[in-house]
């Protein structure tokens, strides 16, 4: 081989290196180019914000949430139709449109979102009319006068509704103290100023890469906010239930620590409050005495008059000795016709006591209408400041209430 053609070949090689690095070099900025697309970055961030609220959904079904997801995707539709030039211009003005109607609609459907939270929104068909009527103009519009003819009347419709949407929001965080709407309303709330200042800045189809980054960090902060929101939404509902867990476990405590006839409290609820009476008995030297009551001739009145009219004296004995103790006493129903009544006061004072509730259910209204001779037999005792065991004194009070309805017609007293 000559050194010319040496030469020529070496040249050739050399252009041909020289030209397969420049192609190589131009596509990786064409592909960096197409990666970098601030509107394919904004779209790709809101598509997986909306997987990200689809995977939430899928734990926890709640409407709101479903707005969310349908809110995101249009949010990422938005950006997603100008993420390409065409040839036609008109076709650029077109989509342009497009999109803005999808930034509506998205601003719209988060107002709803905050609705969405308490009740099912109601959504009439004059939304539907309204809102056709404003995509036919987003896209014929364009079509005539270019794409100003939805630059700012689109902006600030979607600045109307985030804001809107941010009002929303914040109103719900001080109605159920959720934090995470208040930055989901923060944000809109940015957002609609941010859309507000493009509506009156250069028409241009598409956002610049400053506010293209702003969005971004909205974006993120919102969807913060969500997963908050959602959390704190979780945590109520947990307190809830624990609140009517424990609403429905004290109303069957009651159920069950209570007579059913009488309202009075049972054996069940003595058996669990004696031993803290006790205690308090001997730790702070409070007198406390036992008296044990009786409904004369009530044994007769259940044999010649039934079951409903005893029913009604226990009823109606019941509802006197409840209403004529202290509210730290305690009334029991003890079974059949015996109440015990746990006071707290000396002997004496209880025998005054009950002589005085024997005086005063006899002139009361509730034995107006009860069998003759229906009248109350009463035994109290006091419990020694050094007692663990209750069962001798409520033995002994028992005794007493049987002496004083033995020794009743020849006018002894309770002892």
């Amino acid at each position: 081989m000559t050194v010319p053609t040496r030469l020529r070949f070496s040249v050739a090689a050399l252009v041909w290196i020289v030209s397969a690095h420049a192609v190589h070099a131009n596509g990786e900025a064409a592909a960096q180019s197409a990666i970098l697309n601030p509107r394919v970055l904004l779209g790709a961030a809101a598509i997986l914000i909306t997987a990200l609220l689809c995977l939430l959904y899928f734990y926890r079904q709640r409407l709101y949430i479903r707005y969310w997801i349908l809110g995101w995707a249009l949010a990422a539709a938005s950006p997603f139709l100008i993420a390409h030039s065409f040839a036609a211009p008109k076709a650029n003005y077109a989509m342009y449109g497009l999109s803005q109607f999808a930034g509506i609609l998205s601003a719209l459907v988060f107002v709803i979102s905050a609705d969405a939270y308490r009740t099912r929104p109601r959504l009439r068909r004059e939304y539907a009319t309204v809102l056709l009527a404003v995509l036919i103009w987003c896209g014929l519009s364009p079509l005539v006068f270019d794409a100003e003819a939805v630059h700012a009347p689109g902006h600030l419709m979607i600045a109307g509704g985030l804001l809107t949407a941010g009002i929303a929001h914040v109103a719900l965080m001080r109605q159920t103290r959720l934090y995470g709407a208040g930055v989901i309303g923060g944000t809109l709330l940015t957002l609609a100023l941010a859309h507000a200042w493009w509506a009156f800045g250069p028409t241009s189809i598409g956002l610049s890469d400053q506010a293209t980054f702003l969005n971004l960090a909205l974006y993120l902060a919102m969807a913060l906010g969500m997963q908050l929101m959602t959390f704190e939404d979780m945590t109520y509902e947990l307190r809830v239930a624990n609140r009517r867990l424990e609403t429905a476990q004290g109303e069957l405590r009651d159920l069950v620590t209570r007579d059913a006839l009488t309202g009075c409290r049972n054996r069940r609820f003595f058996d669990e409050v004696i031993s803290r009476e006790l205690q308090r008995h001997q730790r702070y030297n409070i007198p406390l005495s036992l008296m044990f009551v009786d409904v004369n001739r009530f044994k007769a009145v259940n044999d010649t008059l039934g079951h409903e009219v005893g029913d009604r004296v226990l009823q109606r004995v019941a509802a006197f000795l409840v209403r004529s103790v202290r509210e730290a006493d305690y009334v029991f129903r003890w079974g059949g016709d015996e109440f015990l009544i746990l006071i707290s006061c000396p002997h004496d004072h209880a025998v005054r006591k009950a002589n005085e509730l024997r005086a005063t259910f006899a002139q009361s209204a509730e034995v107006a209408d009860l069998p003759e001779g229906v009248g109350l037999s009463a035994g109290c005792v006091e419990v020694p400041a050094h007692a663990n065991d209750i069962t001798p004194f409520i033995k002994t009070a028992d005794e007493r209430m049987y002496l004083d309805k033995r020794g009743s017609s020849a006018g002894v007293s309770g002892r």
